[in-house]
This record gives C-alpha cells, sequence and structure tokens, in this order.
C-alpha cells in the first residue's frame, strides 16, 4: 500500500476522517472533522501539519487543544506519518476519550531536536487557534520519545503557552528545564526497561522539579520497554486529569 495512503484509508475505514474532510485541505468547512491536512508557512519553509477535529466540534464552543509531538520514527514531510503513533493511535481506537483538538506537526529532520523547530510548533498552534474555536487557558503539550524531549524543552521556552505538560520516555536537562516549568501540572511516563531513553532521565527531572517544590506525577511502567507511549496514553485517569487543567492567571 502506498504510505502516503495508508493512514488515511486507516482512517476512512474507522470512520475518524469524516467525509466533510478530505485528505488534503486547505481551505476548511466549518463542518469539517476528523483528521485534516494543513501546511504552515515558517520563514521560507512550508511545511505540514495535521489537525483532529473532533465529530461533534461546533465552534459556538472553546475546545481544548493538544499539541503532539512525535518521536524520530516519525519525521519527514510527508504529513502523515507523526498521525499513526501516540495520541493519534490512541484516538483511532477510542475517539470518545479525547474530546479536544489536537494538533500534530511533523518534524522533518530526524537529527534535529524539535527546539530546533520551535518557531514551527507555534506557527502550527497559532494557525489552529485562527481556524478554529479554542480555549486559550486549556492549550497543552504531550509528545513522546524525541517528542517527550520536545515536551520538556518547547514546555520551558513557553511556560505561560501551555496548561499542563505530558512528556512519555523523554529526556532533557533538568538543570536549565525544571525551574521554567514548576509552576505547570506535569505528568511524566516512561517505561522501567526503556533501552533507547533510561528512565532515569525521567526520573532526574522529576526529582528536579520536586525540588522546586513543584509537585508533578509520575508514572513508570516497570515491563515496558521504549514504547511506553501506548500505555501512557491509554491510562484511565489520563484524558479527564489533562483536560481539567486551566491556565493559572
Amino acid at each position: 500500500m502506498n504510505t502516503h495512503l495508508a493512514i488515511p484509508i486507516l482512517l476512512a475505514a474507522t470512520g475518524i476522517l469524516s467525509a466533510a474532510a478530505p485528505l488534503v485541505t486547505r481551505t476548511v468547512p466549518s463542518t469539517a472533522t476528523g483528521f485534516i491536512d494543513f501546511v504552515v508557512k515558517v520563514g521560507d519553509d512550508t511545511l505540514p501539519y495535521v489537525v483532529y477535529v473532533p465529530k461533534d466540534y461546533d465552534p459556538a464552543t472553546k475546545w481544548p487543544v493538544i499539541m503532539f509531538l512525535h518521536g524520530s520514527g516519525e519525521c519527514g514531510t510527508d504529513g502523515l506519518k507523526q498521525v499513526g503513533q501516540g495520541i493519534g493511535n490512541a484516538i483511532l481506537h477510542s475517539r470518545d476519550r479525547w474530546p479536544c483538538i489536537v494538533v500534530f506537526p511533523q518534524k522533518p529532520n530526524q537529527k534535529q531536536q524539535w527546539e530546533d523547530f520551535d518557531s514551527y510548533v507555534m506557527a502550527s498552534l497559532s494557525a489552529v487557534r485562527e481556524k478554529f474555536s479554542t480555549d486559550p487557558d486549556r492549550l497543552y503539550l504531550s509528545g513522546l520519545s524525541q517528542g517527550g524531549h520536545g515536551t520538556w524543552t518547547i514546555g520551558a521556552a513557553h511556560p505561560k503557552t501551555w496548561a499542563a505538560l505530558v512528556p512519555i520516555c523523554g529526556y532533557g536537562d533538568p538543570a536549565s528545564i525544571a525551574t521554567q516549568i514548576k509552576d505547570l501540572p506535569i505528568w511524566c511516563f516512561h517505561g522501567g526497561k526503556d533501552d533507547v531513553v533510561p528512565p532515569q532521565q525521567s526520573r532526574d527531572m522529576i526529582d528536579a522539579l520536586k525540588k522546586t517544590g513543584a509537585d508533578p506525577k509520575y508514572t513508570e511502567f516497570p515491563d515496558a520497554n521504549h514504547n511506553s507511549w501506548d500505555a501512557a496514553y491509554a491510562e484511565p485517569g489520563l484524558p479527564q486529569w489533562l483536560l481539567s487543567q486551566r491556565k493559572k492567571p
């Protein structure tokens, strides 16, 4: 199967990609829902991103928004792979658990970190907030592996933007990050047997946060290797916890 079509066909088969949401959409009708393809221009670059819009989206309501940062395996410019892992996969299996808009930028370069594309992430968030009715007090950041690192670093770069962070099997420098995000609600996840990003990376960040007086949540799945994201996004209490967080005045 053509890899550019595999994910959209799966989405259509599950009914999550609605008939009102064509595979490539630039000007979106107000009735469009499902996974919708966009591009955003940042400097001289035009980069793809996908937006998940719930089936019962109503512009009369201000919707929470999750920015999702994928891992190294989903890097590229096809505009699709980043939907197939992590929260995108969780939505495919149980979309009713996620009554929110989700933004899926795609990092084009596997060797660069997410903070190198900070302007792209923030530009796609701004574009979504212009296109859809969103709640400015309920903007969340989450990601896995390289995206977990991006959650730490971009969260620290824009602490007043986010209402909460959910980093999964990520890594980062606790000394430069913890003080910047100490006031944010955080739920961090990692696999106890992770041999790609050692769980000590998350443990050290949590310890550094606690030393600032913060009270982060930390869940370590003892038998999980690097793919702790499926278990994290399937965590029964995660959607309710995350979507109940509001930006502090």
